[in-house]
């Protein structure tokens, strides 16, 4: 594999560890608009750092979801709550970007930034077991 697509998916995960972080970070502040922001970005970061072991990448989120799911999730790669984590980030964070009036509850950013290590702990595994890491 070219080194240089390691180094890539490499990055990738260290923006998703770092946005994890972020959001963490939000939740402690009481941002929970921007905790689920965070939250939803180290997921994305994490799947685009998978898929590009497969060289695909996408400039939709729609895109990196969906090949993911279907090259990660229905091959056995990653469980299916990995994929019920991804849809569920994707929601709140819509809700939280775009919702006029939404508010965002401790409650909801606490349990989309549990979501989010979770997520980050079976990204972490695939990487160490592909040599990434």
């Amino acid at each position: 594999m070219a080194g240089s697509i390691k180094d890539l998916s490499k990055y990738r995960y260290e923006r998703a560890s770092e946005e994890l972080e972020n959001a963490k970070l939000m939740l402690d502040n009481g941002k929970y608009k921007l905790a689920l922001n965070r939250s939803y970005y180290s997921i994305f970061h994490g799947m685009r750092a998978v898929n590009v072991l497969d060289e695909f990448d996408s400039s939709k989120h729609s895109g990196v979801i969906a090949h993911f799911n279907q090259y990660h999730v229905k091959t056995g790669d990653f469980s299916k709550e990995a994929s019920k984590i991804i849809r569920t980030s994707s929601e709140m964070r819509e809700h939280a970007d775009y919702e006029d009036f939404f508010v965002a509850s401790r409650q909801d950013a606490e349990e989309q930034v549990q979501k989010a290590q979770i997520f980050h702990k079976f990204i972490t595994e695939y990487l160490q077991n592909k040599g990434i890491l």
